[in-house]
């Protein structure tokens, strides 16, 4: 037999998505808008595609972008590849339900504040069929065309008519069946947010100490304090029905107000997503009782 001659590894989609995008706006900004990344890394995205296929897809000008004779050759093929896996997914949905609620969130409301209440929601509204999409990074909120969008991020990130949805509160948690104090336990830290323990004042309960355990998400770090690995630091929104089931106890007085939390967001304004909106932003304010000492 003669010798497989093996194709170069095909570019991740994610630069195709950045140059497509980049291509029909003519600026990285944008895209970036656009698709939920930074100016930045759509323009590392964009290069590092030109790098694999070692032609400039464009010419970078002082008032934007245009397109050389090499990417305007791409964009259609991109276009219509693009075009392709929408309509083969689209395809999976043929028999959804009418009235059918897609709600695109971070894994952490999912779980801990949407889940435990939803029965109440179904059963008020019993013709409304849900969907949920687990999103942790912006840029995965763009790949879908969800109703509802509940993001972890900054104002900023939101956009000005999300709603912060429960608080900008950072509350210290634990299991109630963990002993010892908030200056020996072991801290749990979640990384990737600009707020945590070192923002956190409490005299010098925790000053110069350093978290034993990091993880990726409140939930998560939820999650492992729940379990008697040690004392987190999230959100009091996620802790309302914890606190309720009496599965976690608050440790210490003093909150943090936290650069990054979470907001809605109603894209289709229906009445199917008005009443969900309306509900879920009662449901976290009643949560938020369980917190109050």
């Amino acid at each position: 037999m003669g010798n497989l001659i093996m194709s170069p590894a095909l570019p991740p989609l994610n630069w195709f998505r950045a140059f497509e995008a980049s291509a029909r706006n003519l600026s990285f900004t944008a895209a970036g808008e656009e698709i939920g990344m930074t100016q930045s890394a759509v323009s590392q995205q964009v290069k590092s595609l030109e790098m694999r296929l070692g032609v400039p897809l464009f010419e970078r000008k002082a008032r934007g972008l245009a397109l050389t004779d090499h990417g305007r050759r791409l964009l259609p093929q991109v276009d219509a590849a693009l075009g392709t896996l929408s309509a083969a997914t689209g395809t999976f949905f043929t028999n959804k339900p009418k009235d059918l609620l897609t709600i695109s969130a971070s894994i952490s409301v999912i779980e801990w504040v949407i889940a435990p209440l939803l029965p109440d929601f179904t059963t008020a509204h019993p013709e409304i069929a849900v969907r949920f999409i687990g999103s942790v990074w912006p840029d995965e909120f763009s790949r879908t065309a969800a109703d509802i969008e509940i993001r972890f991020g900054s104002r900023k990130q939101a956009g000005p008519e999300a709603k912060l949805l429960g608080s900008d509160k950072l509350i210290a948690l634990k299991s109630p069946s963990l002993e010892g104090s908030i200056e020996d336990l072991p801290l749990i830290e979640a990384v990737g947010i600009s707020s945590g323990w070192k923002h956190r004042d409490d005299g010098n309960e925790t000053a110069g100490r350093t978290p034993a355990l990091f993880v990726d998400s409140y939930g998560l770090a939820l999650q492992l304090a729940m379990h008697g690995n040690g004392i987190c630091l999230v959100h009091e929104l996620l802790a309302g029905h914890p606190l309720q089931r009496g599965l976690i106890e608050k440790i210490g007085k003093n909150k943090v107000t936290a650069n990054e939390s979470y907001f809605l967001s109603d894209k289709a304004n229906s009445p199917s997503s008005k009443a969900f909106s309306k509900w879920i932003i009662s449901s976290a304010s009643d949560l938020l009782q369980a917190t109050v000492n």
